[in-house]
């Protein structure tokens, strides 16, 4: 597939995301955390327009010469921005703006993408690609929250079919041997700067289980008083608990005396051979002490993942968020993707239910803070 059929794929991917949303869905933020859906879309257009377009595409206009301000994330290279909390304070542009925006970006692309880029140029749009891939799966997130914190519970898509993962059921858990494995990205293809470069890792022998921990044997923690047991916690974790009232995973809710889960259906009984989810690095924590287990660091998670299934959620690991040796970051705006977030976050492996196709492999190293959960999270356990 040339570079033109990849950008249509990408841009009509999250498109279709957004089509179950009504008007009103696209302009909610509930917690900082959380944006409103019009902002992903304009965000991943203005990504492409601020470092393909008007770089590189002599004559382009730009589209609205606000829209820098209002769509720049993070990047302080590019300049001033609207800060995060504040993204559901904008009304205007509307829904249909954004969206003509979105249009004119991709013809301005389509006509871009009919000459052949030079190989820096194609460097950026893949990273473009990917770039959206992640914010696509911040959307279901993000509508998923926004929609689960609706009090009547809609749907976000009758319709909708979480991705099929091959799933293993097996008791043994897989034992590796110690020695010194190699971690971090190789071969050709695209691969973020934060999986580079790399280099060996001596592991002790440990065993990891090759199932996720299911929503029935997390729901022996909660019965067994385990949100109500400090022995279980790291101090930060318990005083999080105690301050938030933290009594079961995101989007569970006892009613009538039965457990209940928001799901893109809505409302529906936990189903207790579903793989337990939305859960913060804390609770998984606790739930393996409860245990008298472990969860696995993130080079035990890689050196083991060819040996069970994953992607059905990602999967916190004991490792906190730092650089590879020898990493560096580019220069400029592009410098900041990952770098400057290397500090007070623990590393997620795997992929979940929302993660686009073709965007997930051993190597991807996501991250989040410790408290964080409405990210789709579970948890497997080691030894």
């Amino acid at each position: 597939m040339n570079l033109a059929d990849c950008y249509k794929k990408v841009r009509q991917r999250t498109e279709y995301i957004c089509s179950p949303l009504q008007t009103e869905d696209y302009v909610v933020q509930p917690v900082v955390d959380v944006s409103p859906p019009k902002w992903h879309i304009g965000h991943t257009t203005w990504f492409f327009e601020t470092f393909i377009l008007k770089p590189y595409f002599m004559g382009y206009q730009e589209f609205n010469l606000n829209y820098n301000y209002v769509f720049n994330s993070y990047y302080e290279t590019v300049g001033n921005r609207v800060i995060r909390t504040d993204r559901g304070n904008l009304s205007r542009p509307t829904v249909n703006d954004i969206y003509q925006y979105r249009a004119y970006v991709d013809e301005a692309m389509e006509k871009f993408l009919t000459a052949e880029p030079a190989d820096d140029v194609k460097e950026l749009i893949v990273l473009g690609f990917n770039h959206e891939e992640q914010h696509q799966e911040l959307l279901l997130t993000d509508i998923k929250y926004i929609l689960g914190h609706n009090p009547l519970f809609p749907a976000y898509s009758t319709t909708y079919v979480s991705p099929k993962v091959d799933e293993v059921d097996r008791a043994e858990f897989v034992k590796m041997t110690e020695r010194v494995y190699d971690i971090g990205f190789t071969g050709e293809g695209f691969c973020f700067d934060n999986e580079l470069n790399r280099h060996k890792v001596y592991l002790n022998a440990y065993e990891i289980n090759p199932n996720l921990v299911t929503n029935a044997e997390y729901l022996e923690f909660i019965n067994s008083g385990g949100y109500h047991d400090f022995r279980h916690w790291h101090a930060e974790g318990w005083d999080w608990v105690k301050t938030n009232k933290i009594e079961s995973p995101l989007y569970w809710h006892f009613i009538d005396g039965e457990w209940c889960n928001y799901t893109f259906h809505g409302l529906e009984p936990v189903n207790l051979k579903d793989p337990v989810c939305h859960i913060s690095y804390f609770e998984a924590y606790a739930y393996a002490a409860w245990k008298g287990l472990r969860l696995p660091t993130e080079f035990e998670w890689e050196a083991a993942a060819t040996k069970f299934s994953w992607g059905k959620s990602w999967e916190w690991t004991e490792s906190s968020y730092l650089p590879y040796p020898g990493f560096a970051k580019a220069p400029g705006a592009i410098g900041e993707y990952n770098g400057k977030f290397m500090v007070n976050q623990k590393v997620l492996r795997g992929a979940s239910e929302a993660t686009s196709p073709g965007h997930s492999r051993i190597t991807y190293r996501n991250f989040f803070q410790t408290h964080l959960r409405w990210q789709f999270t579970g948890i497997r356990l080691a030894r």
